[in-house]
């Protein structure tokens, strides 16, 4: 599949973009698009939470009553958690939340995501460029020749740009990564997926 090449300022070039069947024209696999993307948004999880039990309860643990003949319940401490204030039944504890994943079927995701963004029309295809500083008001610009302003976007890049990294960095809904860094649960995050030229290639040598 061919893809014209456009330039930062919206315009045409007579360069074009080889993108691979084997890529973005194969046969989606959903259950795998879920495993990456339970996976990645699992890995995002602390797990420090932390209530605390009865015996970590700083309490009294006088008997509060006789046993008998009050018409109520036996008590013998304050840290039960019947109590205001007494300690937590079966409460979070700290965990590791990550889990394994094949190699395989973080790839078949990658490759599913990017063959639902080719059928949406949602891939673009720019020249690599970079910014001589980092400002906002150019990448601003950019989406705005590219008509992606009010959308979700994902600009993917063949290398680290720290200045178009920093001027992406304020712009709501605007995210930049490096191509080796592509995930599932981006791609699908955005509503558009923008490639520099560069980035086809890597992206190609990784998934394929």
């Amino acid at each position: 599949m061919q893809v014209e090449i456009i330039n930062i300022s919206g315009k045409k070039t007579s360069k074009k973009a080889e993108l691979i069947d084997a890529i973005y024209n194969s046969e989606p696999n959903d259950h795998c698009i879920y495993l990456d993307v339970k996976q990645y948004l699992a890995n995002q999880r602390q797990g420090t939470h932390k209530s605390l039990e009865r015996a970590e309860i700083n309490r009294t643990t006088k008997k509060l009553k006789r046993q008998k003949g009050t018409g109520g319940a036996r008590a013998g401490s304050m840290k039960s958690p019947l109590f205001v204030g007494g300690g937590r039944v079966f409460g979070p504890k700290p965990r590791d939340y990550s889990f394994k994943l094949n190699k395989k079927v973080k790839r078949t995701a990658r490759v599913s995501a990017l063959t639902y963004k080719a059928k949406e029309n949602a891939i673009t295809v720019i020249e690599d460029f970079n910014f001589e500083a980092p400002k906002t008001k150019n990448y601003t610009d950019l989406l705005k020749n590219l008509n992606l302003s009010a959308k979700k976007t994902l600009l993917v890049l063949p290398d680290t740009n720290k200045n178009v990294y920093l001027s992406a960095r304020n712009i709501q809904g605007a995210q930049v990564v490096k191509a080796s860094d592509l995930n599932t649960y981006d791609i699908l995050n955005a509503n558009n997926v923008i490639l520099a030229e560069g980035s086809v290639k890597v992206i190609e040598n990784i998934l394929s």
